[in-house]
């Protein structure tokens, strides 16, 4: 039997509303679980990009291409190869600070990973960190000793690192936002 393992499909779409529910309904069909999924626009209004993740041997991942490109609304399929394209997910924690000692504690790990702080309350701080998962638990292993109260982990996103369109996406969102490569944010697990 084939090895099982995450595969990372880029699904070019036509934007308007019903594709994500024809795409999901297909996945289903097929007996498939959508591990994380997120949706952005593209340079061209009328195109968004699907970026979805399977758990899959290389056969049904053959047969999911496959299938979603025989679908009306579907302009592109792409399986992305892990050592040719960029993935990222954004996790929020929050996590408590008993005193303003902690609080300094926190802000230095969030420094040391590029991380932001994006609420404070007198006995809380709610950071973001954006990266791959070694990053994330990382940073959730050195909090915990702190208590983290919420963990949000949000929808990874992945590209092609020789997408033209994605880069002028990545231009804008770290010119604006401060933020890594196509990150595209849909909340998909709450811990």
């Amino acid at each position: 039997m084939e090895e099982m393992k995450l595969r990372t499909l880029s699904v070019l779409v036509d934007n308007e509303a019903g594709v994500l529910s024809q795409i999901s309904r297909l996945f289903s069909r097929k007996g498939f679980n959508v591990e994380s999924l997120a949706v952005g626009a593209t340079d061209h209004p009328e195109i968004s990009r699907m970026t979805i993740e399977v758990m899959a041997n290389e056969n049904q991942t053959n047969l999911m291409c496959n299938q979603l490109a025989k679908m009306v609304p579907v302009h592109s399929v792409k399986l992305l190869v892990p050592s040719h394209s960029i993935r990222r997910e954004l996790v929020l924690y929050k996590v408590r600070a008993k005193n303003s000692e902690d609080k300094n504690e926190i802000i230095q790990i969030a420094n040391i990973f590029r991380g932001s702080i994006i609420d404070v309350s007198k006995e809380t701080l709610t950071l973001s960190v954006i990266g791959d998962e070694k990053k994330t638990d990382a940073v959730q292993e050195l909090l915990e000793g702190f208590g983290i109260g919420i963990v949000l982990a949000f929808a990874f996103s992945a590209l092609s690192m020789i997408s033209k369109t994605f880069y002028a996406i990545y231009n804008l969102v770290v010119t604006v936002c401060d933020l890594l490569p196509g990150v595209a944010m849909l909340p998909v697990v709450i811990i």
